[in-house]
C-alpha cells in the first residue's frame, strides 16, 4: 500500500444482506411516526441552529481544507519517501498551480524512463499540495512558508525570483538528509534516462546553457566565464552529491541570492547567483559537466536544425527555454512532438490536468 493510503471499504455487492436486514424485520408493520409536538419541534429547531454555526457556508475546496494531512507532511518524510524507491537518491522539482500541465508532461517522459517512482515535487502553494497527492499520494510535499502563487509564475518578476530563488534551500536541506538529488525544470522533456550520464565521483553535475555548438569530444571542465565575468550555466538540471563540496555550493548560491536580490532594474532570477557561486567556488567543488549533444540548451535544439540532424540519436534531456510564455512553450513542445500531455495523459501519475 503507498504511503498516506487508507484502505477502501467495499461496498455491499447487489444481493447482499445487509447487516440490520432479516425477513422478520421486513414483514414487521411500520410505527405510525409520533405527533410533532412543541417540546420536539424546538429541539429540532435547536440542533439545526447548532449545526448551522459549526459547519461552513457553501462547499469548501479541498486546499483550504485545514485537516488535510499533508499540511504536517515534511521535506523529512517526503524525501525519505521518495529515496526509498531512487537507491537513495530524490529527483526533484518545484511548482506552482499554473507550472501543474508542465509538471504533468514531463512525468510522463519521466514515467518512460522508469524513474517516476523517486520524484519529489515541491509544491509552492497549497492546492498544488492536495492536487498533487490526491492523485499520487506522497510525491509532494510544500516548505513553509509558501510564495505568492499569483506572481510566481511570472518570469522576470519579484515573485518568480521569489520561488526560484528557494530552490538552493531546498536542495541543501536534502543533501544534509544525506540524499543525492538531481533536479529538473518540468519545461524540460526526458528522451532517455539520463543517470547513465552521472558517470564519475564529481560533487556537482549540470549543463551549459549557451548555443554555440562544442565538439563531441569537448571538456567537462567548469567553462571560462563569458563577457559578465561569469559562466552561463543553466540552474534548470542539476544533480548533487551529499558532498562537502556540494553544500559549499549550495551555500554560496543561497549567499549570492541574497546579495543580489530581486529589484525592478536587475530582474533577475536564481541563474546569475548560481554562476556567481560555481565561479567563487572554482577549486574547492569537484564539478562536472555533462555533453552537450545529450543536453542541449533550448537555444540549440529548437534553433539549429542541422545540429540536430547530426546529433541524432544522442539527445537525453530536450530544455524549453529560450523562449518565454507558457502559451509559446506549449506550442513549441507541440511542434516538435514533445507535447505528450494532449494524446498519453493516462501515462501521467496526475491523469489528465
Amino acid at each position: 500500500m503507498s504511503l498516506h493510503q487508507r484502505p477502501h471499504q467495499k461496498p455491499p455487492a447487489p444481493g447482499d444482506s445487509l447487516p440490520f436486514s432479516s425477513p422478520s424485520s421486513a414483514a414487521t408493520p411500520s410505527r405510525p411516526l409520533p405527533l410533532l409536538t412543541l417540546p420536539y419541534l424546538f429541539s429540532l429547531l435547536a440542533l439545526l441552529l447548532f449545526a448551522a454555526l459549526l459547519l461552513p457556508w457553501g462547499p469548501t475546496r479541498p486546499s483550504s481544507v485545514p485537516g488535510s494531512p499533508w499540511r504536517t507532511y515534511t521535506l523529512q518524510e517526503a524525501a525519505a519517501f521518495a529515496a526509498a524507491a531512487g537507491n537513495g537518491t530524490v529527483l526533484l522539482a518545484a511548482v506552482s498551480r499554473p507550472y501543474l500541465p508542465f509538471l504533468s508532461n514531463w512525468l510522463i517522459s519521466v514515467r518512460r524512463a522508469g524513474r517516476a517512482d523517486q520524484v519529489l515535487v515541491i509544491a509552492e502553494d497549497y492546492e498544488t499540495l492536495d492536487r498533487i497527492n490526491a492523485a499520487w499520494p506522497g510525491h509532494a510535499v510544500l516548505v513553509p512558508p509558501a510564495p505568492d502563487a499569483q506572481t510566481a509564475h511570472k518570469f522576470g518578476s519579484q515573485g518568480f525570483f521569489n520561488f526560484t530563488s528557494r530552490r538552493p534551500r531546498h536542495l541543501l536541506q536534502i543533501l544534509e538528509l544525506g540524499y543525492s538529488v538531481m533536479y529538473n525544470d518540468v519545461d524540460m522533456v526526458w528522451l532517455a534516462d539520463p543517470f547513465p550520464y552521472i558517470v564519475g565521483d564529481h560533487d556537482v553535475y549540470f549543463m551549459d546553457d549557451m548555443t554555440p555548438v562544442k565538439p563531441l569530444d569537448h571538456s567537462h571542465e567548469l567553462p571560462p566565464p563569458g563577457k559578465k565575468g561569469r559562466t552561463y550555466i543553466c540552474s534548470c538540471m542539476i544533480f548533487l552529491r551529499p558532498t562537502e563540496g556540494a553544500k559549499l555550493l549550495l551555500r554560496k548560491w543561497i549567499e549570492e541570492l541574497k546579495e543580489q536580490p530581486w529589484s525592478k532594474q536587475r530582474k533577475s532570477n536564481d541563474q546569475p547567483g548560481f554562476n556567481w557561486a560555481l565561479n567563487k567556488t572554482a577549486g574547492q567543488v569537484d564539478v562536472y559537466l555533462l555533453p552537450q549533444s545529450a543536453f542541449p540548451t533550448g537555444g540549440l535544439y529548437f534553433k539549429n536544425k542541422t545540429w540536430v540532424k547530426e546529433t541524432k540519436g544522442k539527445h537525453v534531456i530536450i530544455h524549453n527555454n529560450y523562449i518565454t510564455g507558457f502559451e509559446k512553450k506549449i506550442k513549441r513542445f507541440r511542434d516538435h512532438g514533445l507535447w505528450l500531455v494532449e494524446e498519453h495523459s493516462d501515462e501521467s501519475p496526475l491523469g489528465r490536468i
